[in-house]
């Protein structure tokens, strides 16, 4: 009869136990020295070795012939603690034996010394499903308990375990274990089993195990048993369903350039292929949780990433997003998962989700516009934002710009007129002018004093989406799209500015937006007609 792999390989002494050496190392100590506990609390995740550690220890306290600190697992003890036929270790899974009856009948038999081994030993399992009731009888025996009894409690959620049980135990934490570890194991049992898998799929399949080395080994027992040949990466994506490192990375390289309809596509053929959508979306978030890591620790994050991607890939493309765009993409892929239990069209809410991944602008709620912002603050920082436009014409003789900041695009007027259509005169009085680097500094001081998003904008560089225009006492702060616009135009942020402004000129300035993509092309002749019209008043004003 054929055997899980998970259950053929299952550690048989502490030497065994793999990833958990703190733990195997003390436990051992402790045998030796013979200073046992008489309760212990195994805690940590799902197949890390809770239990087979219990087992083991079950067998090493009745060890007739321990092998430093290990069971020989050779003795009678250990023969029927193996075969299950020993009355004295009992193993007790608490989800299905969880009420308070149950605990008293465990309570009651417990105060009889055992009649094949030295101890009698409970191995309950799961424990944070007892009952209230059930863990208050537990209490006075852990608490009093025979000099012939061990018990050993395992639990994945510990904060579910009463402070009063948890204080009369010895307390295990088992870690994780490591992909290395666990890819290390599967090699081996692989070559045991005769199976031909090469070093990348057993990376994969550790990945995929996510810590635990029962997963890791279940995932190696369903994909030897579906593949012919050697057990490549390709061949584990193909049977379980999931994309893959490449093709995730193309995905995410779609997310980044905003090609929606290439995304799409890629995203149609997975699906054609047969590719699980929840492991889709799961290993999309894998790729952005580790973008995520190198763009806020990039330098210890290269060693936390989750191996979705290679570490090369990984780098590169979280040079494509900023920090914001990552948590807003993180949090759009995380709500779809979780509609995906009630959804009756799982394929729409994907495609959905990838189309609000690649296009931001679909949503305006907050965390979209933070991310857009934050990938213009980046672009601006790195010297990257390009504004398409024409090539500038000279300013027109009444705005005064800073020598540092030339004018918007699109913010150009037609050449004047001739002269013989315009009378000739000169204004009576120049207008103030804009003191040398007055735009820098009023940048400057408003950014300190402005909150993100509106303060990203707030930047005196040339590819600036905001500029500035004095035209007397008035500044004009020239958007270049009417998302810019809609930003800065509050009231709260204008009064900065005019602030700032008028203390750096020494008169006041009021300030108002204008959003130049909005603004209507200038007519020649009707800008003609307005200046003829400004000059004979003002004549007409000096005769008189």
């Amino acid at each position: 009869m054929y055997q899980a792999l998970y259950r053929k390989y299952r550690p048989q002494t502490f030497d065994d136990v793999v990833g958990q050496m703190a733990v195997t190392q003390t436990l051992k100590t402790q045998l030796l020295s013979g200073k046992m506990s008489h309760a212990y609390l195994f805690t940590g995740s799902r197949g890390t070795g809770k239990t087979s550690c219990a087992k083991i220890l079950s067998k090493a306290v009745n060890c007739l012939n321990p092998e430093n600190g290990n069971p020989c697992n050779r003795c009678e003890a250990c023969k029927a603690i193996d075969a299950g036929s020993c009355m004295d270790v009992l193993e007790i899974d608490a989800a299905s034996n969880n009420g308070v009856d149950n605990v008293r009948d465990l309570r009651d038999d417990a105060i009889y010394t055992p009649s094949q081994v030295r101890k009698r030993v409970y191995i309950i399992d799961e424990v944070h499903m007892l009952s209230i009731s059930a863990f208050n009888a537990l209490l006075k025996i852990i608490e009093e308990p025979p000099e012939h009894l061990l018990f050993i409690l395992a639990t994945t959620e510990l904060h579910k375990v009463p402070a009063t049980i948890l204080s009369r135990c010895q307390r295990f934490s088992f870690r994780r274990i490591s992909q290395e570890d666990i890819a290390s194991r599967l090699q081996y049992v692989a070559y045991q089993e005769n199976i031909d898998m090469d070093e990348s799929a057993a990376r994969v399949l550790a990945r995929l195990a996510d810590g635990g080395m029962r997963d890791g080994l279940s995932l190696l027992d369903q994909v030897a048993s579906a593949t012919t040949g050697e057990l490549t990466a390709d061949a584990v994506y193909a049977c379980l369903g999931i994309a893959g490192e490449k093709r995730c990375g193309e995905l995410m390289a779609c997310i980044a350039s905003h090609d929606t309809k290439k995304a799409l596509e890629l995203f149609n053929r997975l699906y054609t292929e047969g590719k699980d959508l929840s492991a889709l979306l799961d290993e999309l978030a894998c790729l952005t949780r580790d973008l995520l890591v190198l763009k806020t620790a990039p330098d210890a994050g290269i060693t936390m990433l989750s191996g979705v991607a290679s570490d090369r890939e990984a780098m590169d493309l979280a040079k494509a997003f900023s920090s914001g765009e990552l948590v807003r993409m993180m949090t759009v892929i995380q709500q779809t998962l979780a509609g995906f239990t009630r959804s009756e069209s799982r394929r729409m809410d994907a495609e959905l989700c990838i189309m609000n991944l690649c296009q931001p602008e679909l949503s305006l709620d907050a965390e979209s516009l933070n991310a857009r912002l934050t990938r213009l603050e980046d672009q601006l920082k790195s010297g990257s934002f390009v504004v398409a436009s024409k090539q500038p014409d000279a300013p027109r003789p009444e705005d005064v710009y800073d020598d540092e900041q030339p004018p918007l695009p699109g913010d150009e007027d037609a050449p004047p007129p001739e002269e013989e259509d315009v009378p000739a005169y000169k204004a009576p009085a120049e207008k103030p002018q804009a003191p040398a680097g007055f735009w820098t500094e009023l940048m400057a001081a408003s950014r300190k004093e402005l909150k993100p998003p509106a303060s990203g904008f707030f930047v005196a560089a040339q590819n600036s989406p905001l500029r500035g225009a004095l035209k007397g006492s008035v500044l004009e702060l020239r958007c270049a799209n009417t998302f810019v616009a809609q930003t800065v135009d509050r009231p709260d942020i204008l009064e900065v500015v005019s602030l700032k402004a008028s203390a750096l000129l020494g008169r006041p300035v009021s300030v108002r937006v204008v959003d130049m993509s909005a603004k209507p092309v200038n007519n020649p002749h009707m800008e003609q007609l307005m200046n003829f019209g400004r000059a004979h008043s003002d004549i007409v004003k000096i005769k008189e």
